[in-house]
């Protein structure tokens, strides 16, 4: 599964940013897909998850009410949604796919993108 992040920038305290990973790859369809995050100084931390159906989600307590994820997999291409961002959401963020349903952990990774909140 080869990944591309698209989305990220600069944006006030309280705004909002979709970042998109566009998949290409047979293993993609059968594949539970996460968004992590990096922040300068702490370890790599995943925020989002998504089954391959899309049925179901899951998210950190740090985000969760506040960022969403989807994914179109007639377009290939998964989402984070992030509204009422905050200055410490301020990170690199990658998305990463767990090919056969997840059970192999995260194998594939897009290049980062950087989220910039600015108070």
């Amino acid at each position: 599964v080869q990944l591309q992040v698209y989305g990220g920038g600069l944006v006030q305290a309280g705004g909002s940013l979709r970042l998109s990973c566009a998949a290409s790859g047979p293993a993609y369809r059968k594949a539970r897909m996460g968004w992590f995050r990096q922040a300068p100084g702490k370890e790599r931390e995943l925020v989002a998850s998504i089954n391959w159906s899309g049925s179901s989600t899951a998210y950190a307590d740090s985000v969760k009410g506040r960022f969403t994820t989807s994914r179109d997999n007639a377009k290939n291409t998964v989402y984070l949604q992030m509204n009422s961002l905050k200055p410490e959401d301020t990170a690199v963020y990658y998305c990463a796919a767990a090919p056969d349903y997840g059970i192999r952990g995260y194998l594939y990774w897009g290049q980062g993108t950087l989220v910039t909140v600015s108070s």
